[in-house]
């Protein structure tokens, strides 16, 4: 007996949706995976709410979604949220509004679950090794750190400052290219709100970088769509980055005004912006950390879900 699946990720910047079959021998096929920029945090994250107009996109998308799992006959629905409404003063608001209008359940998870989630998808996309490795998800709201091996996870924490609140607070006129004042108090703050991470590398020293999809992925499509490689993500979820390409990419994304960046072969509409401080935050932890070696993963949070539903 097969059965479909549907794991939803309320970002906050962007929705996934993953609908996959299950078998009874538990092999699994993925129907249908799609991405929506509903940037849920814009406009008031900052301000530890939900904008009107953000919550209209959420609920659209979520309508949506469910005409989609509708057709695919899912089963099983599985509905995460995190720091956009972790954080939000009307976020239990808009989860009640979310059940009532689509009749979805949406479960608002702590910032450790979802670095535990994250992992997770990790272990499924590569072989982590016997070694520490440094896994980042750098989202719209929150950062995950991840410390593990192949083992499992030596430490973790999620850190409030993720690429929509660094735009908010470093880097507002978006049209221009980033000043250098802009990323050295960027890089300022990073120092300051990242010291648990500090210790924690101290202790476990890794030597290698997982970046863990959004973002990342938008790296490597920079790097093969010019060269004319299409990456199935499903094939090879598990990617390199070389350092000099991500130094070579980052020096361009600081000199670029927006048009400029929208323009480059690979890159999103949806993160033409926040690419550009998730990119300096990425430059703080190699070079902070010596860290020798970049890894990409496309699975992060919801298949680390559906790693779990298929460990049950």
């Amino acid at each position: 007996m097969s059965r479909r699946l549907a794991l939803i990720d309320l970002g906050t910047n962007t929705f996934h949706l993953l609908i996959v079959e299950l078998d009874a021998d538990g092999v699994q096929q993925t129907l249908y995976k799609t991405k929506v920029p509903v940037k849920l945090g814009e406009g008031g994250i900052s301000k530890g709410e939900i904008t009107p107009a953000a919550r209209e996109r959420g609920l659209k998308t979520l309508s949506e979604f469910k005409e989609i799992m509708d057709q695919h006959g899912v089963e099983v629905v599985k509905a995460t949220a995190t720091s956009a409404l972790r954080n939000a003063s009307n976020g239990p608001e808009v989860v009640q509004a979310i059940k009532e209008q689509t009749g979805i359940d949406v479960e608002v998870i702590s910032g450790a679950r979802e670095a535990e989630l994250i992992f997770k998808g990790v272990q499924l996309a590569m072989e982590v090794g016997p070694k520490p490795v440094l896994v980042m998800d750098i989202g719209g709201g929150s950062i995950e750190f991840i410390i593990g091996t192949d083992k499992g996870i030596l430490w973790k924490k999620s850190f409030e400052i993720g690429a929509q609140r660094l735009l908010d607070k470093f880097y507002p006129e978006q049209e221009q290219a980033i000043k250098p004042d802009q990323v050295k108090a960027l890089r300022h703050y990073l120092q300051d709100h990242l010291q648990k991470l500090t210790a924690a590398v101290l202790q476990h020293q890794p030597e290698v970088l997982i970046g863990s999809s959004g973002t990342f992925d938008t790296l490597v499509d920079m790097d093969l769509v010019p060269q004319g490689i299409l990456r199935d993500l499903d094939a090879s979820p598990d990617m390199p980055l070389a350092l000099s390409t991500f130094h070579r990419q980052y020096k361009e994304l600081l000199q670029k005004t927006r048009p400029e960046r929208l323009a480059i072969p690979g890159m999103l509409a949806m993160r033409v912006d926040m690419i550009v401080v998730a990119c300096v935050a990425i430059d703080w932890v190699l070079e902070k950390y010596n860290l020798e070696k970049i890894r990409v993963s496309a699975y992060a949070l919801k298949e680390g879900m559906l790693a779990e539903l298929l460990q049950q």
